[in-house]
């Protein structure tokens, strides 16, 4: 895939910013079904547990952070994409290089987020097992690439 301007690389902590308000919004699209006190809690946790923890990598484009993959082991434990470049291929420059570096991915999804679960599809990622994620109250769905 030939995306011009765009790069991939490891998360810096002056990146947090700029990850946040990638996550802001592509969390608003993606999830509107979660509740405003369980986003609030979830935002402080990303900000401060989990991208800072994580295996995390941000795309860059003209040398502005725009998205982010966040990996536990061979585990996508979140991608977020400003929605503005949602469908033109920066999700899955993302996806492909983490599976360069990771090998065959695994991803929780939420069941009822329309944009997220069709992208794992379209990117190679089948059902596994959908199971109650108890903090949201919400369908988590486990994925999977062949081979995970």
């Amino acid at each position: 895939m030939n995306i011009p301007n765009i790069s991939i690389r490891a998360y810096r902590e002056d990146d947090i910013e700029p990850v946040m308000v990638a996550w802001r919004n592509a969390n608003a699209v993606a999830h509107p079904f979660l509740s405003d006190d369980f986003v609030t809690e979830l935002e402080q946790a990303i900000r401060h547990i989990y991208v800072p923890k994580a295996e995390t990598y941000v795309l860059e484009e003209n040398g502005h952070v725009i998205g982010f993959i966040a990996l536990l082991g061979n585990d996508i434990g979140g991608l977020f994409l400003d929605p503005a470049r949602h469908g033109l291929g920066y999700g899955k420059a993302l996806v492909s290089y983490a599976a360069k570096l990771k090998g065959p991915l695994t991803v929780d999804v939420f069941r009822d987020n329309e944009i997220g679960r069709p992208f794992y599809e379209h990117v190679g990622f089948a059902f596994v097992l959908d199971e109650l994620h108890e903090p949201s109250g919400q369908i988590s769905r486990k994925m999977a690439m062949p081979g995970a």
